[in-house]
């Protein structure tokens, strides 16, 4: 059954725990948390209180709209719980991560560092394996992620991907482009066979 606009309800976002060197990183965080709330969609992300994390979903929250942070126990003391929404404790990272995906309809990426990386290159991975089809989108804010568009195309020219893994993902430049990328990269949806990831 095609995957449409209407049949998105829930958007993961992935973002870091801190604020980055550059204004338009917060800014862009507080902008798309005001967008996610008025469209009604519900905030999924790492439950973190602090940096982008925090500013995202205080900005769905303050605006009215619906949060869920999923967080392992372990970070609790380290990211600072954002103690105001609904909030899931799990035992690892793994865990967190596959709370995410079952959570949400859609991804969005904000600037980030390693761990966010690590969370959606295997998003990405994960849907040219077929094992989904929800849409997965960068929010390019100031070219944060150019260099790591620029090494996904070094792996295109070097043979080690597929052309094919350019599907996998979609980059705006502004916070207004985020939801049309998200409708336009609406599918089929296959669920996922956590047998074949674990």
């Amino acid at each position: 059954m095609p995957l449409s606009k209407s049949d998105i309800k829930s958007v993961c976002v992935f973002c870091g725990s801190s604020f980055g060197n550059d204004p338009s990183y917060r800014q862009a965080a507080l902008d798309l948390g005001q967008v996610l709330a008025g469209a009604g969609l519900r905030l999924v992300y790492g439950g973190g209180g602090v940096g982008l994390m925090g500013e995202t979903a205080r900005a769905v929250h303050d605006a009215g709209g619906k949060v869920l942070g999923i967080m392992p126990q372990f970070l609790r003391s380290r990211e600072i719980v954002y103690d105001d929404v609904e909030t899931r404790m799990v035992t690892n990272m793994h865990e967190r991560k596959m709370m995410m995906f079952e959570e949400s309809d859609a991804f969005i990426v904000l600037p980030g560092g390693v761990g966010t990386l690590e969370e959606v290159i295997e998003l990405m991975s994960w849907r040219r394996l077929d094992l989904h089809k929800k849409p997965v989108i960068f929010l390019n804010v100031n070219g944060f992620w150019d260099p790591f568009f620029a090494l996904i195309d070094h792996t295109l020219a070097t043979e080690f991907t597929p052309t094919s893994f350019r599907n996998t993902y979609h980059s705006v430049d502004t916070v207004e482009g985020v939801l049309p990328a998200i409708a336009g990269m609406a599918t089929v949806d296959v669920d996922i066979d956590t047998r074949r990831v674990v």
